[in-house]
């Protein structure tokens, strides 16, 4: 006899919905995600599309219907939990749009729990779509399998970050000014963890000066070499990841 095919196949579509699932939950998907099932992806009656609600998790989903403004769907089987990501935050300078474009969609992938953007003085980019920055977010947590997408603030002035910080969470701060190793600091700091980066001109005097201040930074080195903010943001989350994460 013929093998059963697997449920849902591997090349189902997968989507983020606002809508919290639960077993027999029928829900209608309208706008650019119902062109691409129905146009893009090309699903009809029947056919599987994997659905995440960022509250139950991950689960499978059958079409109803569909049609070129609405996709139909009736969520039918848990297929994973909503994960548990590690409690670290990436505190990241604001960069010009396309690099920050990049660290939004990499942080995403390597799976930190919460982005906070952060305005200092040297910032070439002042402001921040929100609404398409997200849009970023669930496009990488999509391809990548999330199935928690990263909390993301508003913009905040360094200083009112600072000035605001949890005694209980340490602050890594990426000085190109010098610091300890980064991976041997982080090897000493279990529990909630953030790691601030700069812009593409660096932090001033000033701003280092408050920062190293806080007595929950920890002023760490990524290496001999001085890295652009984007590449900074990333592979120190990488590195933290490794360390003290889920890899």
């Amino acid at each position: 006899m013929p093998a059963t095919p697997a449920w849902p196949p591997k090349s189902a579509p997968r989507l983020f919905v606002a809508q919290e699932l639960s077993v027999g939950e029928q829900l209608t998907i309208e706008g650019p995600e119902a062109h691409y099932l129905s146009r893009v992806m090309r699903v009809t009656e029947g056919d599987a599309v994997v659905l995440c609600d960022d509250v139950t998790g991950e689960w499978a989903a059958r079409v109803v219907s569909a049609d070129k403004r609405s996709v139909a769907l009736t969520a039918e089987t848990l297929l994973r939990p909503r994960e548990e990501v590690p409690d670290f935050t990436l505190c990241a300078a604001l960069l010009k749009k396309d690099r920050f474009d990049l660290v939004l969609e990499k942080a995403c992938e390597l799976g930190v729990r919460r982005i906070q953007p952060v305005l200092t003085r040297r910032c070439v980019a002042d402001k921040l779509n929100l609404e398409r920055a997200r849009s970023i977010l669930i496009e990488a947590a999509e391809q990548c399998a999330r199935t928690a997408l990263p909390e993301l603030l508003a913009p905040v002035k360094l200083e009112a970050l600072l000035k605001g910080w949890s005694d209980s969470r340490a602050l890594f701060f990426a000085d190109e000014s010098g610091g300890e190793n980064a991976a041997l600091e982080f090897g000493k700091h279990a529990g909630p963890a953030a790691l601030l980066t700069g812009p593409e001109g660096g932090f001033d005097d000033s701003e280092r000066a408050t920062i190293r201040s806080l007595p929950q930074t920890r002023a760490i080195t990524l290496g001999p070499r001085v890295l652009r903010g984007e590449t900074a943001a990333i592979a120190g989350t990488a590195l933290w990841m490794g360390t003290r994460g889920d890899w």
